[in-house]
């Protein structure tokens, strides 16, 4: 897809073109994590995966400053390059360039001297914390990697090419699940041989990544000699990436007390957990695609003074996400034993997870309305109010959920329910925050072209 699909031409089939490779990525990447999980509860045992599992919420804590980066670096250079400013584009990818290595770095020395502590603060069971911190240790080895990665991939998509991160992925992929099997079944590594199978392949996607677009010949090609601190870059991007980092990290501290409650019931329903939060994550990724081209389009269109197709682009993509939603929930619904049996053989373990999969497939859809507000947002270059929002909305009231409903009926089911409450309240706050920046920018942008 080429840049200018995204500033002119029918954005209904724009929008869709571009998120159609972003959707596959994304269902790749939870499908390469699901062998992941697959392969350990199947060839390594219910501890294994209770292990594994046990770390999502650590490992997604961190990771999340990493794509909260990500994103502001796709809004920057999308901005750039819809305003045609090519400089700006150039110093924003090699000024992102060593942000994002850096902060990978930190990231990482940061997860391995915290795991043990706070897997305890998550109150990971006794049988499986051990396992849990190898896992961790290994596995945050590959962060810096991540990191330059998703520096890559949010330039490509960024210039409305959406299809090479894709391809790469593909291939680091295939790669993952040849080691997942050769680690854990041949060489009976458990959950070193994931680790390690997931780290070797993102450092692949990562330096894949940089290879080509260090041999582009336009304006998103990286050169190695301009690889420096520019002046004003770094404030740009961490004004735009640091809140959406905390976003990201916010719902993982929420998390992380959701984690906790779900700890003090039967081991049982930890492994049902952790085979239910694929079910969220191959959900959640396929309707972040439409939030990443709704970054994309509106923060293009408004480098190139569009309004019209900047207010277009977000409705379209809300319309897109909260569909996407609602039909996997309902596949979801319709399939629920034949997809939790998947990652075990339990009946006790499927069954619990079929409760779980019955609240969550009806709260799917309502998520879109607060994510893709908060996308919107971030287009527009406003994230810190919409962070608060989230503070507010998704990790406060979690907590105070926690503490209130889910003490006095101490049920799963009345854990489960925080889920669609706190988004759509979040959601309610969201789109009146962007309601008001919207229109705002409006008359910025009405003015300054009424001075021109």
């Amino acid at each position: 897809m080429k840049t200018n699909s995204i500033t002119k031409g029918n954005l209904w089939k724009n929008i869709i073109i571009f998120s159609l490779p972003l959707i596959l990525s994304n269902l790749l990447q939870v499908l390469f994590n699901i062998s992941d999980i697959a392969v350990v509860g199947r060839f390594a045992g219910d501890s294994a995966l209770g292990s594994v599992g046990s770390t999502t919420t650590l490992i997604m804590l961190f990771t999340g400053f990493i794509l909260g980066l990500g994103s502001g670096v796709n809004v920057l250079v999308a901005r750039y390059i819809g305003s045609k400013d090519d400089t700006g584009v150039n110093h924003t990818i090699h000024n992102s360039f060593l942000v994002c290595l850096i902060t990978g770095l930190i990231l990482t020395i940061l997860g391995i001297s915290l795991s043990r502590p706070l897997l305890e603060l998550l109150k990971t069971k006794p049988e499986l914390i051990d396992g849990a911190i190898l896992y961790v240790r290994i596995y945050f080895l590959g962060i810096p990697a991540l990191a330059i990665y998703n520096m890559g991939q949010a330039i490509y998509n960024a210039n409305g090419n959406t299809k090479m991160p894709l391809v790469i992925l593909s291939i680091a992929g295939v790669l993952n699940i040849c080691l997942n099997l050769i680690f854990v079944i041949c060489f009976k590594m458990s959950v070193v041989g994931v680790a390690l199978a997931s780290i070797i392949s993102q450092y692949l996607s990562a330096i894949v990544i940089f290879i080509l677009l260090a041999k582009r010949k336009d304006n998103i090609a990286i050169r190695i000699k301009d690889i420096k601190f520019y002046k004003g870059k770094t404030h740009q991007l961490l004004r735009l990436g640091l809140p959406s980092g905390l976003q990201f990290a916010i719902f993982s501290i929420a998390n992380l007390f959701i984690q906790g409650a779900v700890n003090s019931f039967s081991e049982v329903v930890v492994e049902a957990n952790t085979a239910c939060m694929n079910a969220d994550t191959l959900v959640w990724d396929t309707m972040a695609a439409f939030y990443t081209a709704c970054a994309s389009f509106m923060s293009q269109n408004l480098g190139a003074g569009n309004l019209k197709r900047v207010k277009q682009s977000y409705l379209i993509s809300l319309l897109y996400s909260s569909v996407i939603g609602l039909a996997m929930g309902g596949l979801l619904l319709l399939f629920d034993r034949q997809f939790l049996s998947i990652f075990s053989k339990s009946e006790d373990v499927i069954e619990a997870g079929i409760a779980r999969l019955r609240i969550m497939a009806f709260s799917y859809f309502v998520s879109a309305f607060m994510d893709c507000t908060i996308a919107a947002c971030r287009g527009l270059g406003k994230t810190l109010i919409s962070t608060i929002i989230v503070i507010l909305g998704s990790c406060i009231f979690r907590i105070i959920w926690i503490y209130t409903i889910f003490t006095k009926f101490r049920t799963i089911e009345s854990l489960y329910l925080l889920y669609i409450f706190s988004w759509a309240i979040t959601s309610i706050f969201e789109i009146i925050y962007f309601i008001i920046c919207y229109n705002k920018t409006k008359k910025e942008i009405e003015l300054k072209q009424m001075a021109v």
